[in-house]
């Protein structure tokens, strides 16, 4: 059997395509990292409330949506609630609020842990010299829970770039739907879907460089 024969010539062409394809991958990427982290930080807070029934329902949210598949509560919300509602979503709402609401759980378990990590010690000093409790938290807890939790974020920011192409299902205009278009209209699916792999490895590899360059510099801080 012949050798394959690589030909990534073709895509010069299609450049317009693979950057709206980027373009689209990064701004439903932010958008979950955005309001991912938001309502992580919201179901956090319940969690470590002294309150039983916040800490629950902080608790009933990270089992159900941790263990919904990404794809099944997008399918959810672009096609089972329209039919359900009468409100059609657009693509890149029914994607943001789904991804939004999957990855806020990991968040809220990052940021938990994250709280939770430091000593009481810290909060009852803080207290003592007359901190409020926002500015306790502000000033004292928060940047010792960054450093603590900077490692998993990382890890979650780059499985959101990584979710973002399940977009691709619901015909969002991501870049790995851009590469089944390009395969569909010249028959190469081999290096259509490569370049694309390409791009979005170059992508995740430049945000763990920034990532660990931040983690260095919180070090050299300290």
């Amino acid at each position: 059997m012949d050798a394959y024969h690589w030909d990534f010539s073709f895509l010069a062409g299609y450049n317009n395509a693979l950057l709206q394809g980027a373009a689209h991958t990064a701004y439903l990427s932010l958008t979950i990292m955005f309001f991912g982290m938001v309502i992580g930080g919201v179901f956090a807070g319940l969690a470590s409330s002294n309150t039983t029934i916040l800490r629950n329902i902080s608790k009933l949210y990270v089992e159900l949506f941790r263990n919904v598949p990404a794809l099944v509560m997008l399918f959810w919300f672009f096609y089972a609630i329209p039919i359900m509602t009468g409100i059609q979503n657009s693509r890149l709402l029914a994607a943001s609020i789904a991804f939004s609401l999957y990855t806020g759980a990991y968040f809220c378990e990052i940021f938990r842990s994250g709280l939770q990590s430091i000593p009481r010690g810290q909060w009852e000093a803080a207290r003592a010299l007359g901190f409020s409790r926002k500015s306790m938290f502000i000033t004292v807890i928060f940047p010792q829970m960054i450093k603590r939790i900077l490692p998993s974020l990382t890890n979650e920011i780059v499985e959101v770039v990584k979710i973002s192409a399940v977009a691709a299902t619901i015909a969002y205009p991501e870049l790995l739907y851009q590469a089944q278009l390009i395969s569909d209209t010249e028959y190469r699916p081999v290096e259509a879907y490569t370049a694309i792999a390409l791009i979005m490895t170059a992508g995740i590899m430049a945000l763990s460089g920034v990532s660990h360059y931040v983690e260095y510099r919180m070090k050299r801080s300290d």
